[in-house]
């Protein structure tokens, strides 16, 4: 295990470097520069910005500084925020992204495997098409609808939480229910055909002939083998919804990672463009490791390549 483990970290390494790789030379093609909004900017001072940080150096030294930044973890200065660094923006919003982004995988998760089980065992019944229908609405209906038909009915109308911001749990409820429909919809597919492909499975058979009821068939056997597809979207699940969901933090106003993450491109906000990419890629890439990992605790006939066997 150890020894996988070493050699998926030195994938993440290879990843990480053609990310960062990738996003600086992007951001070198793209027309423009940072100040170009500032109109108001004189061209000499438009000249000291670009040289306090180094944008009028050739890109070879930019993209090695940009290197040395992005190992030590120290991405400067935000060029559009003056006086706040792009780790304390971080620092700031990760939490705050982190608390919401947990808040919609308890619901996607709970509520997708119900739905996903309950439709798998009343295969082709009104249970089934009721799961089934709430699912491919959940999948069908875009989450930045969704989110302002919440805002409309169940906060204006009925005053039953908050319009927006963040001053507590209850500011929580709306935006973490908008991120999480979609993603229980994929989680109840997903969990309903695996559990027909496991229910028609020798073993299951051999459990209800001998009188296991279908409930406690599901949670004794049934219900962890058909779970593997569902770790599998656990990982790229975990880096977008704990990063924060970029349109529904900035539909309800909430000061997350996300909410930075779109700003600093329409800033052209180099520094934070930069920042919450590598720290965006480290958490899915760690993500992705700890799914393939799970995948031996959850069915241990899976053997992770390069783990003894």
């Amino acid at each position: 295990m150890l020894k996988y483990i070493l050699k998926r970290l030195g994938y993440i390494l290879i990843a990480l470097y053609l990310i960062v790789t990738a996003t600086f030379f992007l951001m070198q093609l793209a027309p423009g520069s940072p100040f170009a909004s500032e109109r108001s900017f004189p061209p000499q001072i438009e000249a000291q910005l670009n040289a306090k940080y180094g944008l009028d150096n050739p890109w070879y030294i930019q993209y090695k500084d940009y290197l040395i930044d992005t190992v030590t973890f120290d991405f400067g200065e935000s060029m559009k925020y003056k006086g706040r660094s792009t780790n304390d923006m971080i620092a700031e919003s990760f939490p705050i992204s982190l608390t919401l982004g947990i808040e919609a995988m308890i619901l996607s998760i709970g509520f997708g495997i119900l739905l996903g089980v309950i439709a798998a065992l009343y295969h082709n019944k009104f249970p089934d098409y009721l799961a089934s229908t709430i699912a491919v609405l959940g999948i069908s209906v875009p989450s930045f609808i969704l989110a302002g038909l919440m805002q409309y009915f169940l906060a204006f109308k009925l005053g039953m939480f908050p319009v927006s911001g963040w001053k507590g749990f209850i500011y929580s409820i709306l935006p973490a229910f908008a991120i999480a429909i979609t993603h229980m919809g994929f989680i109840a597919k997903l969990t309903r055909s695996s559990m027909l492909e496991q229910s028609s499975s020798d073993y299951v058979k051999m459990a209800r002939a001998k009188g296991l009821g279908k409930w406690t068939t599901v949670f004794k056997h049934t219900l962890r083998n058909a779970l593997l597809p569902v770790v599998t979207y656990l990982g790229p699940l975990t880096a977008g919804v704990v990063t924060g969901s970029f349109i529904i933090e900035q539909i309800f106003a909430i000061p997350g990672l996300g909410k930075h993450f779109v700003t600093s491109i329409t800033n052209r906000d180099y520094t934070v463009i930069m920042g919450t990419t590598v720290f965006y890629s480290i958490i899915l890439l760690f993500a992705v490791l700890i799914v393939d990992i799970l995948y031996s605790v959850i069915d241990p006939r899976i053997k992770l390549k390069g783990a003894k066997k």
